[in-house]
């Protein structure tokens, strides 16, 4: 063969090979918390991935956009958020079963159109020197009048708190859920105002004794000098339900109806579920994997084990209507 001949040959076969398309992503998490996750999937599969950050609008955004969109997968927090995108039928279902196998079917939706990638657990935060070990115990305890004056949390509208009164609903009906939701109200040491770190600073200033609030924001506050000092006044104690385990929500990923690269976003979406991905999201996030076997991070692992709640979270979001009423019809925050 000549030097022609090859030099045709590689030629003709550099065009026919097909450029690998980038992968873009609507993301309500800020780029930064994922990008090493993104980066080391582009190290393998020479893939690039664009991160939107879109913190407002995300649905309206997919809606105007339509077939034009740019996006081909969605990424965000909480089951309201999926639940969100799915009834305003911006995403399409994915047939995987690498996906399908590696994401339990309480952390995905019946219809495979979302997909967990971690949890996070709804966790008491309490003080140290005034809560004592054994104290803090079921969810349904909160409403118990031994809290009455010690409690800080969040608004109950918002959504973390609105999935854990969902969960509640699940377990004890929406009557025991309006008795739950007004007894917590009962026994708040204020109203309810700020975030979960916020909460964990009034623990520390002595205005309350415990506060409702996300695992991952113990990893946050250890790593902010301002708040390292409110974190260490307080340790994670995992409540259960009587009949059930601890309340989890989840972080998880869609691929759009318009998705213009479909299939690398598919690659991308089973690189997010396999071990190596996942050690890496869950460790950035301080969260928890979703494939069964992948290690916590050491800073996770140290706050404790826990059994998470068995209930579907597809069923949890159907219930969020009836926990906004009840809140409201309680005047939770007052």
């Amino acid at each position: 063969m000549t030097f022609r001949t090859i030099l045709l040959a590689s030629t003709c076969a550099a065009i026919a090979a097909p450029a690998l398309a980038d992968v873009n992503i609507y993301t309500t998490r800020q780029p930064e918390l994922i990008q090493p996750v993104m980066d080391a999937f582009t190290s393998e599969t020479g893939i690039a991935v664009n991160l939107a950050y879109v913190d407002d609008g995300l649905v309206e955004r997919l809606r105007a956009e339509g077939n034009r969109s740019p996006a081909d997968l969605v990424m965000t927090v909480d089951i309201a958020n999926l639940k969100q995108i799915v009834d305003a039928g911006v995403i399409q279902p994915v047939e995987s079963d690498v996906l399908t196998n590696a994401v339990p079917e309480t952390l995905r939706s019946p219809d495979n159109l979302w997909f967990g990638l971690t949890t996070r657990a709804r966790i008491v935060y309490a003080s140290k020197d005034r809560v004592a070990d054994g104290e803090v115990t079921t969810y349904e305890d909160l409403a118990s009048e031994k809290w009455e004056g010690r409690i800080c949390t969040r608004s109950g509208l918002h959504n973390y708190n609105l999935a854990l009164l969902s969960a509640v609903i699940d377990h004890v009906g929406q009557d025991g859920a309006r008795d739950w939701a007004a007894g917590v109200r009962e026994n708040l040491a204020r109203k309810p105002e700020g975030n979960d770190r916020a909460q964990v600073r009034a623990i520390w200033a002595g205005q309350c004794d415990i506060s409702l609030g996300n695992t991952y924001y113990m990893g946050a506050m250890l790593n902010n000098e301002e708040q390292t000092e409110w974190a260490n006044a307080v340790r994670i104690v995992f409540p259960t339900f009587a009949d059930g385990g601890t309340h989890v929500n989840v972080s998880g990923m869609a691929m759009t109806n318009a998705a213009p690269n479909r299939d690398e976003a598919l690659q991308l979406m089973e690189y997010l579920v396999s071990p190596e991905a996942q050690r890496i999201y869950a460790e950035l996030n301080y969260e928890y994997p979703v494939l069964e076997g992948v290690a916590q991070s050491d800073l996770v692992a140290s706050w404790g084990e826990f059994t998470p709640d068995d209930v579907n979270l597809s069923d949890l979001a159907g219930h969020r209507p009836t926990a906004l009423r009840i809140m409201e019809e309680v005047n939770f925050d007052g």
